[in-house]
């Protein structure tokens, strides 16, 4: 193990304070090192690996894809991008799909399209976009941009102009920050790195109609609370609060780069043409195959619908938690995305000694311990946590 780690540290660039853990396979909802040490997994390579891992539908998919053929460009059609962009706009209820290799450039998908959608209005180059405070939209330089947390922005700056930032769950200050060169508004549906902190129902309402009411477009960020974690596919059905652009990426791969920004009709008809936007390897065939099985596997073993119906479990005992110990302030979040605020000491104590108890969690914003297990997880799973997570606690 101790090999492995030097040589990555030798020649990675060291962008990552890394646990001193090897990962060398998985089964189920357990990793395991390269020392074969078992490790209960809740935190899904960040909410990625929804399937647990050793799917059999899903990794035959991939070796049968990887037979016929990877890779063409978007100067072809491929069968895998026709059924896999059929499949992700009929269970997300939009109309148009563009996929890219991660969240952070849907993200940048995401912003361009808004950029356009206002400059086709008027042909003004100055519009803005308004975000939220402690989001996390991603690094690169136009999701850097939108994301609520100067920690992250400082050393990059100057970053893209005409961006203000609201309050999360604060219509009044939302709406404070309209002028007459608003074009959109972005918010992550349920806030990850921030903290766990779903948005309150009357306040993704109400930006909806602001959104309405100023001819902006609603851009809402499924990247992490997305497919099924909540408990519905995505997290804004819940709501009945549509966007007008959508991102998701993590689980929409389960485990292969790929990410998506889609729109609804009038957006996709007012925005983007050719010429405006590409990639070289987004949407290419074998993480098209990926994106149509998981939506095939989604829609066979009804995995929101399991996330819904043991949620209610989930939050029990994790309320047991809070209940039991006085470091534990308390719970928030929705269906598998949730979070344990941490009291009187570093929640990242709390990470490494859940490590050495083989349970893997991670962290969001200062003071929360994040769990995003893998979708399949059971009660069982669940009382395992429970017990390694006392432990630790």
């Amino acid at each position: 193990m101790n090999k492995y780690m030097e040589q990555t540290e030798a020649n990675v660039l060291h962008t990552y304070n890394r646990f001193p853990l090897v990962l060398e396979k998985g089964k189920g909802v357990y990793l395991y090192d390269t020392n074969g040490k078992e490790y209960l997994d809740f935190a899904a390579g960040i909410a990625v690996f929804a399937l647990g891992y050793g799917n059999e539908t899903y990794n035959h998919a991939l070796k049968d894809q990887i037979d016929q053929l990877i890779h063409t460009s978007n100067l072809y059609y491929n069968i895998p991008m026709a059924e896999a962009s059929e499949k992700l706009v009929k269970v997300s209820g939009m109309d148009k799909v563009f996929f890219t290799n991660s969240g952070t450039e849907a993200v940048e998908g995401a912003i361009k399209v808004a950029r356009k959608y206002a400059w086709l209005k008027d042909r003004r180059t100055d519009h803005e976009i308004i975000a939220m405070k402690h989001s996390f939209h991603g690094r690169s330089m136009g999701a850097l941009s939108v994301t609520g947390n100067t920690h992250y922005q400082e050393p990059f700056k100057p970053l893209i102009g005409g961006i203000r930032f609201a309050e999360f769950n604060n219509l009044k200050s939302v709406e404070a920050e309209i002028t007459n060169k608003t074009c959109a508004v972005i918010l992550e549906t349920v806030q990850g790195e921030g903290g766990i902190y779903p948005a309150d129902k009357e306040f993704l309402e109400g930006v909806r109609a602001l959104c309405d009411a100023h001819n902006m477009l609603l851009i809402l960020d499924e990247i992490q609370c997305g497919m099924g974690r909540t408990g519905h596919m995505f997290a804004w059905q819940e709501y009945g609060v549509k966007p007008d652009v959508m991102t998701c990426a993590k689980a929409l791969g389960c485990g292969v780069p790929v990410g998506a920004f889609v729109l609804n009709k009038k957006t996709a008809e007012n925005s983007l043409m050719p010429g405006d936007h590409g990639t070289t390897y987004g949407g290419n065939p074998l993480v098209c195959r990926a994106v149509s099985t998981v939506l095939d596997i989604f829609e066979e073993e009804h995995v929101a619908l399991h996330v819904q119906k043991t949620t209610p479990y989930l939050e029990k005992k994790l309320d047991e938690i809070v209940n039991e110990f006085d470091c534990v302030e308390v719970r928030r979040g929705k269906g598998f995305m949730q979070g344990l605020v941490i009291k009187g000491k570093p929640v990242g104590d709390v990470v490494n000694k859940a490590m050495e108890n083989g349970l893997l969690v991670i962290s969001a914003g200062t003071d929360v311990l994040r769990l995003v297990p893998p979708l399949v997880i059971t009660e069982t799973d669940i009382d395992n946590m429970i017990e390694k997570l006392k432990k630790c606690l």
